[in-house]
């Protein structure tokens, strides 16, 4: 049986058509190409619907049973590789439809009854990104996983923190992979509340006016696993909010990661040496035998110009569209795909490279020695002895100019010369001014001290289902 119209267009849609459609306009118009991934949830929509429309009366049970028969062989085919998606039905939806009424007959065409091509895209995306943020979270999780085994495997090493890419204070260094931890956290919390308003149902919505015929638009969404309901049909088939939000989400995993690895970047190379990168994660030179680079953390910080640019290209694709649907929303997938892609990619690697990355400890180690790094340490004191702050950041501020001026570290002056600049300092001083001394001193909730650090990393543990 012919799988389209008998009008001129040879399309499904074309009754007022006379005549065919350019094939310039064809290929410009498909998307099979990329949207073809949504098969799965194409077809888990529409068998939930056709159930719908036997229960009310819509479809016969045969109808229903023949529909639903027809859409697993479809789908078993796609999964084996042996479907043929065709340009000229344009898209994902038409390409099956077209397909079951080829096989079922006029059952088939009934499938479309009280829907749209513009509500069943919608669910369609919905459903798939849906699925896609579960995945993240999981990755997001194997990732924090990596930080707080790390963290957990160098507890008690210190390293120089860093503010304007200057040594500031000293810190453990498992409180600086901790930091990561929290960042990968909030953006599973971002996911998990753009996760509720993707799950609100838009099937029945239809074209933009809702439909006339009698369907259930709620029984749907309770067995598609839906909160609710979308409630106004006009908002529904032009809304993307929910395909921004997650574009929005990928972008700022995507700049955490891009963050990560600009660290890694550095501290990888000689003038820090602080880690090792396992040499399956590095690449060499065409040219220079004695290169090791670190191409894993360069793309990935490379790719986060595309993550951005998908959501950029999203959002100026929606800025001028008027209610409802525009086919210019036809454009929102590709983007969305490739930055998901790209995400998921970069998580998946950057957890194995964690996992494959040795630290330098007796480099992080030295690395705390000099620039002063306990100065505020010493500030700190003064303060805990009555002098105003401001005064007391004036007082360090002078004798780290002397030993600027000397060429040698706080440590190295002698009591009397220090107690020149202030009679409230004491012979105890040089506890606080060790680096061992500062890390100890750090003890205010998220601070660096081994006993908060300790607290952390175990809170994280557990959240995360670790065993030390």
């Amino acid at each position: 049986m012919s799988t389209h119209s008998t009008s001129p267009s040879g399309k499904m849609w074309g009754g007022r058509f006379a005549d065919t459609t350019a094939a310039s306009v064809e290929e410009f118009s498909a998307s099979i190409h990329y949207d073809s991934r949504l098969y799965h949830h194409d077809i888990m929509g529409s068998k939930a619907h056709a159930r719908m429309l036997a229960r009310q009366g819509l479809i016969s049970d045969e109808e229903r049973d023949a529909i639903l028969q027809g859409l697993s062989e479809i789908e078993g085919e796609i999964d084996r590789g042996e479907f043929v998606f065709k340009p000229e039905l344009e898209d994902v939806h038409m390409n099956i439809e077209s397909a079951l009424t080829a096989r079922i007959g006029p059952a088939g065409a009934k499938l479309h009854t009280a829907r749209s091509r513009n509500d069943q895209v919608n669910l369609d995306f919905r459903l798939y990104l849906r699925d896609e943020v579960d995945v993240l979270d999981e990755l997001l999780c194997e990732t924090q996983k990596a930080f707080a085994r790390q963290a957990r495997k160098y507890l008690g090493a210190v390293m120089p923190g860093y503010t304007h890419l200057q040594r500031a204070q000293p810190v453990l260094l498992s409180h600086h992979l901790l930091a990561y931890v929290e960042m990968f956290q909030r953006d599973r919390q971002r996911l998990a509340d753009c996760r509720v308003r993707i799950n609100i149902m838009p099937l029945g919505a239809a074209a933009m006016a809702g439909t006339g015929l009698p369907i259930d638009r709620q029984s749907v969404a309770e067995e598609l696993g839906f909160s609710a309901i979308t409630a106004n049909s006009m908002d529904t088939t032009g809304d993307r909010d929910f395909a921004l939000e997650v574009l929005f989400c990928l972008n700022l995993i995507q700049l955490h990661l891009s963050r990560l690895s600009e660290e890694l970047v550095l501290w990888s190379s000689k003038e820090f040496d602080f880690i090792r990168i396992g040499d399956r994660y590095c690449t060499g030179s065409s040219i220079m035998p004695q290169k090791k680079n670190p191409d894993i953390p360069e793309l990935i910080r490379g790719k986060t110009g595309r993550v951005t640019g998908a959501l950029v290209a999203l959002l100026m694709t929606v800025k001028g569209l008027p209610l409802t649907y525009n086919r210019d929303l036809q454009e929102d997938k590709e983007q969305v795909f490739d930055a998901l892609d790209t995400v998921k990619s970069s998580l998946a690697i950057t957890t194995e490279l964690l996992e494959n990355t040795q630290f330098n400890v007796q480099r992080l180690q030295e690395a705390t020695v000099g620039g002063f790094m306990t100065a505020t340490d010493l500030a700190d004191y003064l303060v805990r002895r009555n002098m105003p702050f401001r005064q007391a950041h004036g007082v360090v501020g002078r004798i780290v100019a002397l030993c600027q001026e000397r060429g040698c570290e706080l440590t190295e002056l002698p009591l009397a010369e220090l107690q020149e600049f202030s009679g409230l300092i004491e012979p105890d001083v040089f506890d606080i001014l060790s680096v061992d001394g500062s890390v100890h001193s750090r003890q205010s909730d998220g601070g660096t001290s081994r006993v908060r650090v300790e607290e952390a990393l175990h809170s994280v543990e557990n959240a995360l289902g670790i065993t030390p």
